[in-house]
């Protein structure tokens, strides 16, 4: 997925997966995922993705700081 936020370019092809946090089993329309990847140029994002009935029933690319990298894989 390719997603430009405030003229940058977020493209999960030609980034580098950090950390991957699966959430139910695959096919369950309550699962979900919440993948952490790192751009050539060292920004972090996290690209949702899930069932229908999950919290992210649409595919998304949201950006994060990386001072707040660590707090979100915390509270995972």
């Amino acid at each position: 997925m390719c997603k430009e936020i405030d003229s940058i370019l977020y493209d999960t092809e030609n980034s580098t997966i950090d950390k991957k946090f699966t959430f139910g089993k695959p096919g369950d329309p309550d699962g979900y995922e919440e993948t952490l990847y790192i751009t050539r140029e060292g920004r972090y994002f996290i690209y949702t993705n899930g069932g229908s009935l999950s919290r992210y029933p649409e595919e998304n690319i949201t950006p994060i700081a990386r001072e707040d990298v660590k707090n979100w894989m915390l509270s995972r």
